[in-house]
């Protein structure tokens, strides 16, 4: 649970661009491997909530952070964005304030994907699809309409 904590305060102060030197040290000998087995319990139970589409970002956040060659502060924006996004409890919760509640959490997912991008890979992308479609069935590939 604290690790947690840290790692959500790390992506705050990240998005307001403070220092999280001191914040990296606490985290720096976590077992990320065991965090990502933890996010993948939850992945899918949020996933067949919230559907295929928004669930791909996520996933291939989850793929980036299992590959050994993610830098810890990556792994940590990964895990804090995952974890806030698929964890019941919000700072704005979109039970009470609808379209607000929701974009809290896609602020976070884009500010990872903004500094993670670069390390979705082809096999990242193949590695979140075969997931999504051994959840929700593989996607039919619908023929491009005569005329459109």
């Amino acid at each position: 649970m604290m690790t947690t904590v840290i790692c959500l305060l790390i992506l705050a102060y990240c998005m307001m661009g403070k220092d999280i030197r001191a914040l990296l040290d606490k985290v720096k000998d976590v077992d990320w491997r065991g965090k990502a087995a933890e996010l993948m319990d939850k992945l899918r139970p949020y996933a067949l909530k919230a559907g295929r589409v928004a669930s791909r970002p996520l996933l291939q956040f989850y793929y980036v952070m299992a590959d050994e060659k993610t830098s810890t502060q990556d792994k940590v924006l990964i895990y804090a964005a995952i974890a806030y996004t698929v964890s019941p409890v919000s700072l704005i919760p979109a039970s009470v304030y609808k379209l607000l509640g929701v974009m809290d959490e896609g602020a976070a997912v884009l500010f990872v994907y903004k500094k993670v991008k670069g390390l979705i890979t082809p096999e990242i992308n193949a590695k979140a699809d075969a997931t999504l479609d051994e959840w929700f069935g593989a996607e039919e590939v619908k023929p491009a309409e005569a005329g459109n």
